[in-house]
């Protein structure tokens, strides 16, 4: 019966394995397995965090992104509006210097008319005086003892009255 005694059970035995199984389990979960899951619980909360920190960052990139495209459209439009309100200003610019221009130039050739009329004028005189001059010395040496100082000048005035009206109808 010796071979009964190895095989049998003992139910203190067992007992006291079960029990100290359980202490075991006791002593693993309050010193080990508490720490080790409130340190894997904090370790999951950093990384949720960072997680959330970097979709917040992402969120703020896409919104200031966002707005800088509308300030970038929005410069782009007040830039194409100064550019528009440059060219108008410019083609008024343009119109307000031709329309001087021409203005200036037709004050400048109805002088130029106005002083080459004058010219002639000058010049006419000038050519009558000088007539009147020759004439005048023709006449004197040719009437010199014929006429006397009254008929010469009756004799001068009428040839000024001719040669004037004979400018009048050539002109």
């Amino acid at each position: 019966m010796q071979t009964l005694d190895v095989i049998s059970i003992n139910l203190w035995q067992m007992l006291v394995s079960l029990a100290n199984l359980v202490l075991l389990f006791l002593a693993v979960k309050k010193f080990l397995y508490k720490p080790v899951k409130k340190m894997l619980d904090a370790r999951q909360k950093a990384i949720d965090d960072r997680y959330d920190e970097a979709q917040e960052a992402k969120d703020q990139a896409i919104s200031t992104k966002e707005m800088y495209e509308e300030k970038l459209s929005g410069a782009k439009a007040e830039a194409d509006g100064i550019i528009q309100s440059a060219v108008t200003t410019a083609k008024a610019r343009e119109t307000e210097i031709i329309a001087k221009a021409k203005d200036e130039a037709t004050i400048i050739v109805t002088q130029a008319k106005e002083n080459a009329e004058l010219e002639v004028k000058k010049a006419e005189d000038s050519i009558k005086q000088e007539i009147v001059s020759v004439s005048t010395l023709l006449t004197e040496k040719m009437l010199e003892r014929e006429i006397n100082a009254n008929d010469h000048k009756q004799i001068i005035d009428s040839f000024i009255e001719s040669i004037g009206d004979e400018n009048d109808t050539n002109s």
